[in-house]
Order: structure tokens, then sequence, then C-alpha cells
């Protein structure tokens, strides 16, 4: 097999924890052959399980991704249709290796594939997509004497059964509107909501249609701007949530009955208290831009928090290292021991209407408890010299009264008051800021120093 795409095209490409690119620019069906039979060769699985989002060019580089790797001679399982949390329950559920097609949050003309070990193991630069790269690189990917097959199966109805069954919602009936961006929940969220039923459930749908070029907003919730229409509609309406999620539907975000945005850290303390209540003692992970709400209130229940990197790929290494029940990310990612510890958008939001549900309070007022600090949300600066700014940074902190100072992950500086954390991109000439204070004027004051410094080197 020639290489059919230049080394720097598949650098460009082959990203810290899946492939996505420009399509068919970077990423076309060809190429998506090739990386299935790679895939094959780098994992050796018998049997893969394919799945694709809503994206116009997704069937073709699923069917094209399934023809290498029913080549290689894996007999595949197609899905079909399917939000990324849905692939890693076929993965888990089948205990076979699974590819996603999707390129999540990203614009239109964007597509690329997720990848995972069987029982939705996660597959990162540094557990195989890089010898996944070389060998497409290289060309050197062996067609096997005997070919695989290519089935369908339809995996919904099982997928939803289990969410519902790990986070089941009993209580007052709930009001909630739903924004699926025209992604992938609105394939997910009404199979879910049909179990709960009518009478505990009442779903407002907005953008349902998949449609893979987002005609109303990107399909990107951690951006306030796509928040709006959701905002808007949950206020109008007298709504007891608002629930909004990405492209491929594997993060969840939260708006409050007054229109108000809630922070991912406050899911993932709800959502730890919950998991600890089920299983009294165990282990938390939280990335180190969490919350520090969030270490606080695990210790309070009586568990324990672990920190760990950015990156799903640790999040998940971590909680098999430590059996950790649960794992949440400021990106709106959480991660469910229960489900093979892999991220599930409408899981985590299940959790959360199961508690309110179970309350007779409004949402604001039950997340109260868990919004103990102000943060800054993430702020990217371009700079030159990623390391000669951290190498400043810390000059700068380092030895200060009452301040300490690590590098898990780019720069961590912590006070008693606020903390700080400089992470440089893998991918860009950026590095990325965020804060937490113990109101909004220290966060203010240590936000603005350090964007001072970080800006100076511009």
């Amino acid at each position: 097999m020639a290489p059919t795409a230049d080394v720097a095209t598949l650098d460009a490409i082959f990203k810290a924890y899946d492939v996505r690119g420009l399509v068919p620019e970077q990423l076309d069906a060809d190429l998506a052959q090739r990386i299935g039979a790679a895939f094959v060769a780098v994992t050796g699985a018998p049997r893969v399980v394919v799945g694709h989002d809503m994206r116009p060019t997704s069937p073709q580089l699923a069917a094209a991704f399934a023809t290498g790797a029913s080549g290689a001679g894996s007999d595949v399982v197609s899905i079909g249709l399917a939000a990324t949390d849905q692939l890693y329950f076929a993965s888990g559920h089948l205990d076979i290796p699974g590819a996603m097609v999707t390129a999540s949050h990203n614009p239109a003309g964007y597509n690329g594939i997720k990848l995972c070990r069987a029982g939705a193991r996660p597959i990162a630069h540094d557990t195989g997509l890089a010898d996944i790269r070389d060998l497409v690189a290289a060309g050197s990917v062996p067609v096997a004497a005997a070919q695989g097959t290519v089935t369908e199966r339809d995996v919904l109805a099982g997928y939803a059964s289990r969410l519902v069954g790990l986070a089941p919602v009993r209580g007052r009936r709930l009001r909630v509107v739903v924004d699926a961006g025209n992604g992938m929940a609105g394939l997910t969220v009404p199979a879910v909501a049909a179990l709960l039923g009518p009478e505990q459930l009442d779903i407002d749908p907005l953008y349902f249609e998949l449609d893979g070029t987002f005609p109303h907003h990107e399909a990107n919730p951690i951006d306030p701007d796509t928040l709006v229409d959701l905002q808007a509609r949950v206020v109008a309406t007298g709504a007891d949530a608002g629930l909004a999620f990405d492209g491929d539907a594997d993060r969840c975000f939260l708006v409050d009955e007054q229109g108000g945005l809630v922070p991912p850290s406050s899911l993932t303390a709800l959502i730890a208290q919950r998991e600890l209540a089920r299983d009294p003692g165990a282990t938390v992970i939280h990335n180190l831009i969490t919350s520090r709400a969030v270490p606080e209130m695990v210790a309070e229940l009586g568990g324990t928090a672990v920190r760990t990197r950015v990156g799903h790929s640790y999040i998940k290494a971590t909680m098999a290292e430590t059996g950790a029940v649960f794992g949440g990310e400021h990106s709106g990612h959480f991660y469910f021991r229960d489900f093979w510890r892999a991220d599930s958008g409408l899981l985590a939001a299940l959790h959360v209407l199961a508690a309110l549900a179970e309350s007779d309070r409004p949402l604001s007022a039950l997340l109260a408890r868990y919004q103990r600090y102000v943060q800054s949300g993430e702020i990217n600066t371009v700079v030159v010299d990623q390391a000669g700014v951290l190498d400043d940074l810390r000059a700068t902190y380092d030895g200060r009264d009452g301040v300490t100072v690590d590098e898990l992950d780019g720069l961590t500086v912590s006070h008693r008051d606020w903390w700080f954390n400089v992470r440089p991109s893998n991918t860009e000439p950026l590095l990325r800021l965020n804060a937490e204070g113990a109101d909004a004027a220290t966060l203010a004051a240590v936000r603005d120093d350090v964007l001072t410094r970080i800006r100076s080197h511009r």
C-alpha cells in the first residue's frame, strides 16, 4: 500500500486524542479506508464496531473506514447514525474496539474519527494513535487474505436502557428545554425520553433535526453565544432546566430555570454527591482546572478526590488505576465507572434531572451549594515562546508567601484565596489561562496580573 497523504497532513490531522481535519482537503474516503486498516493492524481485533454522526460526509467516511477494517481481516459491526457515547456503549457492551466518525463541535467543513479499544478504553497519541498514523504514513498496512464481513446492528434501544438504568428519574414531572444543535442528541434524547415517559419528562426540543451543516448555530455549547436561544426558551416557557449538547452529544451543558449558565464544575460536584451516596468512600477524579469546590465537596462527603491533567485519556487512565466511580472535566465531559469509564453527556444530564425531580427546589437553588468560587473560564492568548512565558510566571510567583507551584499540566499557582493554571496548547501557539478566586475582585486581580505578564511576551 502506497501512502496517499503526506506526513505534514497526517501530523496535522492526527491530534492528541483523535483524527480531525478538513474534508476533503485533509481527510477523504481513501485516507479513512487506510486508517481503518491500520486500526485493525494496531489493535489486532477480529471484530470492530463503527458509527457515525450526521455530517454530510460522515456516512461515506464510515463506510470507507469499514472497508479498510474488513479488508484487513476484521468483521465490522456498523451501528449507523450514533452519538459518540452510543459508540462507547457498543464497544463496551460487545467488548470490541470501536471507531466513531465525527468532528464533535467543529464547524461543518470538518470531520474526524474517534477510536477506542475493546471496552471503550481510550486510544490516544501514546496508546496507539501514533502507531496508526505511522502505518498510514508508511503505506505498510497489509491486506488480509480473507476479508472480514460488514453487518448492521441497531444499539439505540440498548444504549438508552443502559443510561436510564444507571440514573433513573423519579419524582416530580419536569419540563426541560433541550438544544441538540442539529446534532446527535436529536436522535438519542427522544430515545431516552420515551423510556421515562411524558408523565415524568416533558421535552421541549430545539434544533432536533439532524443536520451537519448546523443551520442555526455551531454545536459547541462551551461557547456562550451558542446558548442564547436555549436561555431565552427556558425563561419564556418557565421550564425547569435547559440542556445543550455538542455535535456528537458526548458533552452536556446546563442552563438553570432563570436562564443562568451552570458551570460544569457544579455538575461535577452534584454528580459526585450522587455517586458517593451510592458508593460511600469512593474515589472521584477531577482535572486540575476544575473548581476547588469539587475536591472540597468530595472530601466533605467522605470520598477521595484525585487530581489529573486535562484530557480524557488521563481521566480514564486514572479512573482505571484508582477504581474511581466518577470523573468530571471543566469542558463538559463526565465519565462513569459503570459506563466503561467512558464519557456520556446524556448520562450526566439524567443525573441532574434525577436530582431535580427528587427535590422541591428549583435548579438554581439545588446547585447553589456547589458554586463557592468565581471562575474566569478559559482565556487563550497567542504567544511565540510558550516555554519562556511559563518560566517568567514561575519566577514571578514561586517563593511568594502562601503560594505553591506545581507542573502537573502546564503551570499551576495556588494560594488560599485563588489559583491559576496556564497550559500550552498541543496544536497551536497558544497559552490557555484558567483562574479562580474567592470572590470577583480577587479573581479579577489575579487574572489581570497573569494576563498582563503573558501578553507582554507577544
